[in-house]
């Protein structure tokens, strides 16, 4: 990946890893947005946008994105928290829509985006840096214990179920499975190292 040319850095990661703070630190370092799932869904949901909806905007200009984010006010390296997925789509409308999406704003910018089918999206993009990002489950259990006050039992009941429904949904709509190592340039683990250390990895492997 050459980050002097507009490029886009996709990072899946296992639940409970820290890969999503490692994706915005990571943003903060190249100067770069930092997209998140909830972000693209929370747009999606408060904007209505459908498939059609995506596709008559970037019929429109080029550079949709960046009109549609000054119009709407948002600013760079915008995320979100976790929302419900919207009832307006099925979830393949959602899937489309979402890509869409992300194809779109790495048209418009440079931007480095956390979602589990980025690596699938962005496959055939000239620029882009793949990563997946895992850690040893006591690592991730202990992760959801401190993070979101969980017990041990609750936070390892959690884990699996999100990591079962990603996988699902991974494997219907790209027909891989995110754990596929060919999909990704580098596989990261977390175990016995902090998010910066591994930002600043990522940043060394990119050179």
């Amino acid at each position: 990946m050459n980050k002097n040319e507009k490029f886009v850095i996709t990072i899946n990661r296992e639940v409970g890893s820290g890969g999503h703070t490692v994706g915005a630190k990571l943003a903060a370092k190249l100067g770069a947005p930092y997209y998140d799932k909830a972000v693209i869904q929370g747009l999606m949901d408060k904007y209505h946008l459908s498939v059609e909806e995506v596709e008559r905007l970037k019929g429109r200009k080029q550079d949709w994105w960046s009109d549609f984010k000054r119009v709407i006010g948002i600013g760079p390296g915008l995320t979100g928290s976790v929302v419900d997925e919207p009832d307006l789509f099925s979830a393949g409308d959602l899937f489309r829509a979402e890509k869409e999406i992300l194809l779109g704003i790495a048209e418009s910018e440079s931007c480095v985006i956390a979602g589990r089918s980025g690596f699938f999206v962005f496959q055939d993009h000239p620029n882009h840096l793949s990563i997946f990002i895992t850690a040893p489950m006591e690592q991730r259990i202990q992760r959801l214990v401190k993070k979101q006050g969980l017990s041990t039992e609750e936070a390892k009941k959690t884990i699996e179920k999100l990591d079962t429904a990603r996988e699902n949904y991974v494997q219907k709509y790209t027909g891989t499975t995110r754990y596929d190592t060919r999909n990704y340039d580098l596989v990261i683990s977390m175990n016995g190292k902090t998010e910066d250390e591994i930002a600043d990895l990522i940043l060394q492997y990119i050179g």
